[in-house]
């Protein structure tokens, strides 16, 4: 765990404490704490929830009373059925576990109930977690603890609104998650991603040795994976409304380069460099949103990378070997290729320059 999540949770454990000793009318801070332990053959979880959201949802105008155990026995089924579809694990695109609650006990200095249960079935190497407990209170978080064996491996907090998240387990099958799930993402966001694809495009368009095309994309590979491990690991993060604007212009720049530059000199490999650190920053923010696992940081940033290179490579290899093969057996045909679709990639860059400044100005 990072420093500033053991920070977040001292000030936010203070904060419970403070909450829990107000007056009884007033509703303390409006959290819960899941905790799951994965073992061999099932997931053993606690779930610890106030007493007042409880109520609620019970229709209960006295939470207090569900700090008796005799109390608490008798609305076993009623919270069962209330809170077992409001979590959920799972394999990552798969059913979730089925949910077993085997214990309910009052915690009455915190004025919470603990809950514990079983996830049936072995932990999948890629676990998939949501929980959204009490609804009804948009301001509701619940803070989730994964553990392996005595150790805190991960922490996610869920809101009213967040997306699953997903745990990849410390170990072999759990590094293969990590890469069965990132190397594709890296893959697709080349693929989907047009700013990406035209700047490679506009690379490449004026043809070239193998070695001096190998050297380009290498020199783009470079400078993206520095900036998309910084910004991945928090230490520089430009704002999108800058890095998108410039990505943008590094379209326009290159395709311009095709058209001015003269015989003899090529500054491909020097653009490729200088932008890749500009479109790292880009593939950050797309990473960024997946969600990355702390625990499998290191891997999840070089299997990302590698599906960039993979996507990157299934755009360069079949266009250099076509435009190769057009300057062998017609090169007046190839030169026209390159010159209008560099014209056609300075146009595209231009059009997201002034959109994406446009759309700076009118936020």
């Amino acid at each position: 765990m990072i420093p500033q999540k053991r920070l977040l949770l001292f000030v936010l454990a203070i904060l419970w404490q403070i909450c829990t000793a107000l007056p009884a009318a007033a509703h303390p801070a409006p959290f819960s704490y899941l905790d799951l332990h994965p073992r061999q053959d099932r997931i053993e979880g606690r779930l610890t929830v106030h007493a007042i959201d409880l109520a609620h949802e019970l229709g209960i105008e006295q939470p207090q009373t569900l700090l008796d155990q005799g109390v608490l026995d008798g609305q076993y089924t009623a919270i069962n059925d209330i809170l077992r579809d409001r979590f959920s694990v799972s394999p990552e695109g798969g059913a979730p576990l089925p949910v077993r609650f085997v214990s309910m006990e009052p915690a009455a200095h915190d004025d919470a109930i603990r809950l514990a249960f079983v996830a049936e079935g072995a932990p999948p190497a890629a676990l998939a977690i949501d929980a959204n407990l009490f609804p009804h209170d948009p301001a509701h978080h619940t803070f989730v603890n994964v553990w392996e064996g005595d150790a805190l491996s991960e922490q996610f907090l869920f809101g009213a609104d967040s997306a699953p998240r997903v745990h990849y387990a410390g170990s072999a099958a759990g590094v293969a998650a990590v890469f069965a799930t990132f190397v594709p993402s890296g893959a697709e966001h080349v693929w989907f991603g047009a700013d990406h694809v035209l700047f490679i495009i506009g690379l490449i368009l004026m043809g070239g040795s193998l070695k001096r095309l190998a050297v380009i994309v290498t020199a783009f590979t470079l400078g993206h994976s520095v900036t998309l491990a910084l910004a991945a690991l928090n230490i520089v993060s430009p704002p999108a409304i800058l890095i998108e604007p410039l990505i943008a212009l590094s379209i326009v720049v290159v395709g311009a380069d095709n058209l001015l530059r003269g015989k003899g000199r090529d500054m491909r490999a020097l653009f490729a460099g200088l932008f890749g650190l500009i479109h790292g920053f880009g593939f950050a923010y797309v990473l960024r949103e997946f969600g990355l696992p702390q625990e499998n940081l290191i891997w999840a940033l070089l299997a990302f990378n590698i599906g960039v290179e993979l996507g990157q490579l299934a755009i360069v290899i079949p266009l250099a070997l076509v435009l190769a093969a057009l300057r062998r057996r017609q090169p007046l045909v190839a030169n026209r290729i390159a010159v209008g679709g560099s014209l056609a990639v300075i146009a595209a860059g231009a059009y997201w320059f002034v959109d994406r400044v446009r759309m700076i100005g009118s936020g």
